[in-house]
């Protein structure tokens, strides 16, 4: 197995630190994350000193009327170059499609390139205290005055529009996501950092939440939160002399440009178009396919988002994903079930974006799952986002 590409299982993840994530933290968020920063340092058994290298991907993701403070509202790799006490050489952060996939593969490219020996890589979230996506707006200007006015506004109208294609297209129903939303509960309940941390799902509960955006109901959403994690890396050879076992950055695929639509307008077939761009791409660059993935951990940050990445990478026909949740191929706890939300995700743990699919795949090929442990983690992909406007990595427990 060879793939394009360059930097393909030079640099490893040494550490981790994962915060307690909750709706909302006891301290501001810069605080939480540098704590959570050194942590990460100290778990790759490392000094502040050694950290040459700061990365991150900065967003306050909410599309309401809210203030947007740095250190309190978000956390840029600036702010932590000021606040953590490293003096690293290489600081950046990420903006452009993919973000958590963009950030990684900065801080993967740094230390290929020497620009730095050690990089923290951190994302940091902040749910603000109101109505998240209350908008205070009374006038509009630019393209959304094409739809806001009309109430297409906010990421709850944008999912809605495919998933309603979706189920039409395809005769599916929303009795078929059950299977999706219940088995995301059901392992971030197992996760003593998670929101939902002893709180599964039943089937009855989920189809009696409240419709948000039809078909969007409650729990087809990941739930917004404060949290913070922060990862290590360095050379693979060096990490091979560091405590913990290294993981290997393998491959990585960040979508194009989507085709210009209205704003918030994905329809279907630019989704699956796009996300199956992203998919060939991301194996051309591992040099691996979907049938030789160990842990294929896909992004719900919305639920219908794991019926569109099973299908581009490959694990089922297109417009079958509902019928393979349905008959319970994704149940984590069948020894013939495909692990895809082992981690709980999005909607297992609270709305962290792409670091529960990340960090799952850190820790089962780390061999520090714990009680979780899977007998088979060798290679692993993490999914972030929606595959026409996200991006993957391939990780590996050896290299090859």
């Amino acid at each position: 197995m060879s793939g394009r590409f360059g930097a393909s299982n030079k640099v490893a993840i040494a550490g981790y630190m994962h915060s307690t994530v909750r709706r909302h933290a006891d301290r501001p968020l810069g605080v939480l994350a540098v704590d959570t920063a050194r942590g990460a340092i100290m778990d790759a058994g490392l000094e502040l000193a050694e950290v040459d290298g700061i990365v991150a991907a900065s967003l306050f993701p909410t599309a309401g009327s809210h203030t947007v403070e740095d250190g309190v509202s978000t956390v840029t790799a600036t702010w932590m170059a000021e606040h953590l006490g490293a003096r690293a050489r290489y600081v950046a952060g990420f903006q452009g499609i993919g973000q958590v996939s963009g950030a990684l593969a900065l801080a993967v490219n740094a230390v290929a390139t020497g620009a730095a020996d050690t990089v923290l890589f951190y994302r940091a979230l902040h749910n603000p205290r109101g109505s998240y996506h209350g908008n205070s707006m009374r006038v509009i200007a630019g393209q959304q005055q094409w739809t806001a006015p009309a109430g297409y506004f906010g990421p709850l109208a944008m999912i809605a529009l495919p998933y309603n294609e979706y189920l039409q297209r395809y005769g599916a129903d929303r009795e078929a996501m059950v299977a999706v939303v219940v088995e995301a509960r059901k392992n971030g309940a197992r996760i003593p950092w998670s929101y939902w941390y002893e709180k599964p799902l039943t089937a009855a509960e989920y189809l009696a939440a409240p419709m948000l955006a039809d078909p969007v109901c409650r729990y087809d959403c990941d739930i917004p939160v404060d949290g913070v994690a922060a990862f290590v890396l360095t050379s693979a050879e060096r990490a091979r002399d560091l405590p913990h076992r290294p993981v290997h950055i393998s491959g990585y695929a960040h979508s194009a440009p989507a085709p210009h639509r209205l704003p918030l307008h994905w329809p279907l077939d630019d989704i699956m178009a796009g996300g199956a761009e992203t998919a060939r791409r991301l194996w051309e660059s591992a040099g691996v396919g979907p049938d030789e993935v160990d842990l294929p951990q896909v992004y719900d940050g919305f639920s219908p988002f794991v019926w569109f990445w099973l299908e581009v990478l490959g694990y089922c026909p297109v417009g079958d994903a509902h019928e393979f949740v349905r008959d319970g191929r994704i149940d984590s706890d069948r020894p013939d079930g495909l692990p895809v939300l082992s981690s709980g995700g999005a909607l297992g743990n609270g709305r962290m974006h792409g670091i529960p699919q990340m960090l799952e795949c850190y820790l089962q090929l780390a061999g520090r799952a714990g009680a979780r442990q899977r007998a088979k983690a060798t290679i692993g992909v993490a999914c972030q986002s929606s595959p026409h406007y996200g991006g993957a990595v391939v990780y590996s427990a050896e290299p090859f």
